[in-house]
């Protein structure tokens, strides 16, 4: 299998895991999504939880049915919005907030790392050097 056939599948895959990640806000991951809001945040919980899977799913859309011209420009924003996004997932850790079996302090540590890689799977999977 060439390069450009392993981006394509990791970019549809980024793609479709956002999409599902999208409609999860929405519908059956909700409250558990909440978790992760920063008290910080100048929105109620409920509408920066919908306004995030939104996001997600109009990003899925994009790294998924996006054409080789924009692929790049979309896996951008994508990687923008996963840094954007770290500090719900640092205030879950910090405030010890259990949700999406993260229900300790190492389970929530150790997902911190995996932001950068969804940064990087953003990044690599859209370019198109």
């Amino acid at each position: 299998m060439n390069e450009r056939s392993v981006k394509k599948i990791a970019r549809i895959a980024l793609g479709s895991t956002l999409l599902f990640a999208g409609i999860s806000h929405l519908t059956f991951s909700r409250k558990a999504f909440k978790a992760q809001v920063p008290d910080w945040v100048p929105l109620e919980k409920d509408d920066t939880v919908l306004y995030s899977g939104l996001v997600e799913m109009a990003l899925g859309s994009g790294l998924v049915l996006t054409n080789e011209k924009h692929q790049e420009a979309v896996g951008r924003v994508a990687a923008a919005f996963f840094t954007a996004i770290f500090p719900g997932n640092i205030s879950q850790f910090v405030n010890k907030r259990s949700a999406f079996g993260l229900d300790t302090d190492t389970k929530r540590f150790v997902r911190l790392l995996f932001q950068p890689a969804l940064v990087y799977w953003a990044l690599k999977s859209t370019e198109t050097k």
